[in-house]
């Protein structure tokens, strides 16, 4: 990984800590984070991941400062046509008449019209106004597009995420919006695929402690905020600094001689209002901090709701759950109340100073206009280069201010990128390639981030060609032994041994490629049955899904289906049954034609007869792979070639379902005689 800001480390119990103390509680419990605090060395380090960012576009962007460079050029001349325009054109004065120098630039105009009558002049600068209106815009600020949106940052995305400015409105204006848009959208594509890949990578132990609302807001809603983060750091001073530097040495050139007091307004101008809006940096960076984590709650208490909907109605929840969504979204209304607030505050107080010094220019060239110093028409020249300074001035001072927004969420965003995931994990490592004879557990223990410590000295043994159960009580460590065998989990002491190779040796997704697993929950994507057995092996032939889906059971309910293979699946394919789920599950399995088929509670939802034909399935497939189930039901582990029970942990027993229930006082046979009793 590079560039990271926060250091890696293989502690998974480490990882979680820094996770929570960065995500916030409100991602490992019912509260929304408040002590997350976003400080100005982190935000510095944001502002330089930002900047780095913007190396992945340097054509766009180059594009872009090009053009807006050119878009200068109309708020240079447009105050200077405004006093030609008043001066010699409506009091019909003659040029030269003030001490006032037009700048250099203004020449080839002056050439043009400082000979012509009145009405010939108003003719010629109303021809380069419409010129240069075509063609480069005279809108020295403000062009953009969007629609209408609140203040909350889900509303603002949906702008952000196609965001763009030009300082000009014509054809050279619409071609940098334009170029805006294409560079805004790159940059953000860019960060939601790849942190979407991160968010997708990380640890099983990370993923079971990550809320999928969270997951969300990040993805779709923070990393819309990034694009802008980057032109604010880049684009917009570059440009904001050199207007008003250019802006500068004309007032020094035309009026430094006539009235210097203008000239150390306008260079006070960026001190000031950065010394008044300074102080409110820590309040808006902290406001927004909250604010986007009330606004993850919030989406977090809908999708938990949404996603459980069945169980909220069958316990007569709905009404609490709504209650708790209604708390969440006030919270995260108040918090954006919080923020608005300091905004306004800021602003008044920066608009009351500007406005002092406002009033005090105009008083002071009103008294050079009685003077006879200056003309009237120096009030346009004078309002339109002041503007073109306080604008940057006030940009720039409150640039902090400005960027704090931002800030916080391409902080969520970085966050995840250089948290540690699963593509850090020995990616130059070679690939495995095949796993011709056996897996092996050497002293493996494994401890959870919580705490847990739910695997103690493991030592085994499974054999390609065998069907081996691991059995035993409720959270004695069966799933969890079965997570490492394709490094699903990390042990956190001893390893894991491929044909007697450490698997910290191989590449971790080679590893994934010769082993299924078949989660006890039946996850399926809201398409047909030939898209989800298509996300197992996406080569696979219409022959061998039905091989499979023969192998698993399937084809007896897959026939009657209207469409077959085509048929689509509702959310989390609950159109079919949980045993019809079951199967197809397996049959996903299958499909992938790995080395190493895991099968977490397979028959669980089977009637008998559909379990033993399974069961006969498995056993056929053994003969050339490594079958391990996961099972608590004695029908479907008596006839494994090994069994491993398993109990706090710790292997009790390993054998046949026969040398096993004969051994007097074993675990296995007590387990064996307890289920008998049942019956």
């Amino acid at each position: 990984m590079t560039d990271s800001t926060l250091p890696k480390s293989s502690n998974e119990k480490a990882r979680s800590n820094i996770l929570q103390e960065v995500i916030g509680k409100n991602q490992f419990d019912d509260r929304i984070d408040t002590q997350s605090d976003l400080n100005t060395w982190e935000a510095l380090r944001v502002i330089g991941r930002s900047l780095h960012q913007i190396s992945s576009e340097r054509s766009l962007f180059s594009a872009k400062v090009v053009l807006e460079l050119a878009l200068i050029i109309p708020g240079l001349y447009l105050p200077w046509l405004g006093k030609i325009v008043i001066d010699n054109v409506i009091q019909q004065r003659p040029f030269n008449t003030t001490e006032i120098e037009f700048p250099p630039f203004m020449q080839p105009v002056l050439t043009l019209v400082q000979d012509q009558d009145p009405l010939q002049i108003m003719l010629s600068i109303s021809i380069i106004f419409i010129v240069g209106m075509v063609f480069l815009g005279m809108r020295t600020y403000g062009l953009g597009a969007g629609l209408h949106e609140g203040q909350d940052a889900a509303t603002q995305a949906e702008n952000q995420i196609s965001a763009s400015y030009s300082s000009g409105s014509g054809f050279l204006g619409l071609a940098a919006f334009m170029v805006g848009v294409r560079l805004t959208q790159r940059l953000a594509n860019r960060l939601r695929t790849r942190l979407f890949e991160r968010l997708s990578r990380m640890p099983m132990a990370v993923l079971d402690d990550q809320r999928i609302g969270d997951s969300i807001y990040r993805v779709m809603y923070d990393v819309p905020m990034a694009p802008d983060l980057f032109l604010q750091l880049t684009i917009v001073p570059f440009l904001m600094m050199l207007n008003a530097g250019i802006n500068l040495y004309v007032l020094q050139y035309s009026y430094g001689d006539v009235s210097p007091e203008l000239i150390w307004i306008a260079w006070a101008t960026v001190p000031v209002a950065f010394l008044v809006t300074f102080p409110f940096s820590g309040a808006i960076r902290r406001t927004s901090q909250n604010k986007r984590a009330a606004g993850s709650a919030t989406t977090n208490a809908m999708e938990e709701s949404v996603s459980n909907v069945a169980a909220v109605q069958s316990l007569g929840a709905t009404g609490e759950q709504s209650s708790r969504f209604a708390a969440r979204s006030e919270q995260s209304f108040l918090r954006e109340r919080y923020f608005i607030a300091v905004v306004i505050v800021c602003s008044c107080i920066f608009a009351a100073v500007s406005g002092l010094a406002g009033i005090y220019v105009m008083i002071l060239v009103s008294d050079r206009i009685i003077d006879g110093v200056m003309s009237p028409g120096d009030y346009a020249a004078l309002i339109g280069i002041f503007w073109s300074i306080a604008m940057p001035a006030a940009y720039l001072g409150a640039y902090w201010i400005k960027i704090q927004d931002v800030i916080a969420a391409v902080r969520r965003v970085f966050f995840f990128m250089d948290f540690e995931s699963e593509e850090d994990f020995n990616q130059d490592g070679d690939e495995c390639t095949s796993i011709e004879r056996e897996i092996t557990f050497e002293d493996i223990g494994y401890t959870y981030p919580n705490g847990t410590q739910a695997l103690v000295d493991i030592n085994l043994s499974f054999k390609v060609g065998d069907l081996v159960a691991i059995v035993g009580p409720t959270g004695s460590g069966k799933t969890t032994l079965a997570y490492l065998i394709p490094s699903v989990l990390q042990p956190t002491a001893g390893r894991v041994l491929i044909d007697g190779r450490d698997a910290s040796e191989f590449n971790l997704q080679s590893i994934r490629q010769q082993v299924s697993y078949v989660l006890q929950e039946h996850a399926f994507l809201s398409a047909t049955i030939r898209h989800n057995l298509l996300l197992a092996n996406p080569n696979a032939t219409e022959t061998q899904m039905f091989e499979a889906l023969e192998i698993a059971g399937c084809m007896e309910f897959v026939k009657d289906l209207p469409n077959g293979l085509d048929t689509r699946l509702g959310r989390g394919g609950d159109t079919l049954s949980v045993g019809q789920q079951q199967r197809l599950s397996i049959a996903r399995g299958l499909i992938r034609d790995s080395q190493v088929l895991i099968l977490d509670e397979p028959t669980a939802a089977l009637d008998p007869k559909t379990e033993q034909s399974l069961l006969r399935s498995l056993q056929e497939a053994a003969g050339s792979r490594l079958v391990v189930v996961i099972a608590h039901r004695l029908s479907t582990i008596r006839h494994a070639d090994q069994i491993v029970f398993i109990e706090e942990g710790e292997i009790r027993e390993t054998g046949t379902h026969d040398e096993l229930v004969v051994r007097p006082n074993g675990s296995y046979r007590e387990y064996v005689e307890l289920q008998n009793a049942s019956v």
